[in-house]
């Protein structure tokens, strides 16, 4: 459902490789948990695959849909949590959730029962009709998810989703990307909780420097450093590489 081909991005005129010919792909009914450091080209290549900068070379395709050359379908095809929930701050949450349903043409019947779900999910619901200015960081967090997945998106694709959530918030959103991943779509999402991931997750790609040091099943890579868990594995990798 989402295939990344040899992409690369460089910054700078010191033409330092942000993401070096990096590939990886998720299948329908993964979670795919990317992990590494820092810097390490996470948020850049999540960018990428969004439509937001543009690689360098390679290719990016999501449901079928280059990302390049058919960027509304591709676009029309997952939802996105940006590394950033501060945004539309002068917007009241309502207001942001309707122009999100205005933009993916979400009807107005399947937008009420959406808005409604998650707000309850979310424990949003009293908060909608305060501006995304007045929430806290994790009320700010809830409305960008709402939002991303307003539309039913098959393609989840989650830049650090549970930072600044609460623990109910937190288990709802993890039991809901299963959910979702079990029905046949699939997850991206990026994380620094590694025991979220190990519990979580069917894949784990592990970027260090631009580059994909490891991708595939946890038990394959466990298998690797004799069972160490996945903080252990992720320590030895990022310091060796």
């Amino acid at each position: 459902m989402l295939k990344i081909t040899d992409v690369s991005k460089t910054y700078g005129n010191n033409k330092v490789k942000a993401v070096d010919g990096i590939k990886l792909e998720v299948a329908s009914k993964q979670i795919l948990g990317f992990i590494g450091p820092n810097g390490a080209g996470k948020t850049t290549t999540m960018k990428m695959i969004t439509g937001v900068l543009a690689p360098d070379a390679g290719t990016i395709t999501i449901n079928g849909h280059d990302i390049a050359t058919d960027p509304i379908a591709a676009k029309q095809s997952f939802g996105y949590v940006p590394d950033s929930p501060d945004m539309f701050l002068r917007l009241k949450g309502m207001e942001y959730l309707n122009f999100m349903g205005d933009m993916y043409g979400v009807s107005a019947e399947q937008r009420r029962d959406k808005i409604a779900s998650m707000g309850e999910i979310f424990e949003m619901t009293g908060a909608l009709n305060g501006r995304i200015q007045s929430y806290s960081h994790g009320m700010r967090q809830k409305i960008v998810i709402m939002g991303a997945l307003l539309h039913d998106p098959a393609v989840w694709i989650l830049d650090e989703p549970l930072t600044g959530l609460d623990p109910r918030s937190s288990f709802q959103l993890k039991e809901m990307m299963r959910r979702h991943a079990d029905a046949g779509n699939c997850v991206l999402f990026s994380t620094h909780m590694l025991e979220v991931a190990e519990k979580l997750c069917d894949k784990i790609a592990l970027i260090n420097k631009g580059r994909i040091v490891f991708d595939g099943e946890l038990d394959n890579l466990k298998m690797q450093y004799n069972r160490l868990s996945l903080e252990d594995i992720f320590m030895e990798v990022t310091a060796n590489a």
